[in-house]
């Protein structure tokens, strides 16, 4: 049985059992409980699972065994490795890293070879390429990015066009496939003003490009609100940081 034919009943089963916006958070599927109590996560990724809360965000998303996903901008890949252990051996994960990083990454990590980065994971390919020219090997369930839209528009990106990259993506899935981002919080209003600055972006403007690529926002989830983040401070503020507010958004390619 091909991967092809697994990973498209996945999403089947994943559209049929989840409504389009759930009235309260979904409980958490064993799967996902087991993969983040595997002892291979390194331990500067779990000491952030309070914070980060990803047992309920990716129970919103509905990763699940089987599920083909793209882990779009990996960083270091704590949602990669979690995925890798949620899809199983009858998924995959594709890490896409953008090469615009590269200089970034040998900063942070002089020597490491990105291609290489999840090579203990048999599940796991990284896609390494320029962010416009984002594409996939088979058509996917999910593509998911966290707290990395915003950066999309800053000029370590440049010339990153958020509205090319949406339509790639809206591409590489399959009918009925999810777009799901995670981002920091800016002001209402205030558009695309701190992406470089605060590293936050106003959730209207990603739902508006998200849309305008032909997608449709069939979910949202508040686990990460935070309604005393005063949206005025860099997210790496010490006052702040891994409490900030931030949106989960879930978009749909039509099926048809």
């Amino acid at each position: 049985m091909s991967r092809h034919w697994l990973c498209t009943a996945a999403l089947t089963a994943a559209l049929a059992a989840s409504p389009a916006f759930a009235a309260k958070p979904a409980a958490t599927p064993s799967y996902v409980a087991a993969a983040l109590a595997d002892p291979g996560r390194p331990a500067a990724e779990t000491k952030l699972d309070d914070a980060r809360k990803p047992a309920a965000m990716i129970a919103f998303a509905g990763v699940r065994p089987g599920s083909c996903v793209m882990d779009l901008i990996p960083g270091t890949g704590y949602f990669t490795h979690i995925f890798a252990k949620v899809v199983g051996d009858k998924g995959w994960v594709y890490a896409y890293a953008p090469s615009e990083l590269d200089p970034i990454v040998q900063k942070r990590f002089p020597g490491v070879d990105i291609t290489k980065q999840f090579a203990a994971y048999s599940n796991v390919s990284v896609l390494h390429a320029p962010i416009d020219k984002l594409a996939a090997p088979e058509p996917l369930d999910m593509v998911w990015t966290a707290q990395n839209y915003h950066d999309l528009k800053d000029p370590f990106f440049a010339p990153a066009d958020t509205a090319v990259i949406n339509k790639a993506v809206y591409a590489a899935l399959k009918p009925g496939g999810l777009y799901v981002i995670l981002d920091h919080a800016a002001a209402a209003g205030s558009g695309i003003r701190d992406t470089n600055t605060l590293h936050r972006i106003d959730e209207a403007v990603v739902i508006k490009e998200v849309e305008a690529a032909g997608f449709k926002l069939v979910g949202e989830s508040k686990v990460l609100h935070n309604p005393n983040d005063p949206h005025d401070k860099l997210v790496f503020d010490p006052s702040i940081r891994h409490h900030t507010d931030q949106f989960l958004l879930k978009f749909m390619k039509p099926r048809h």
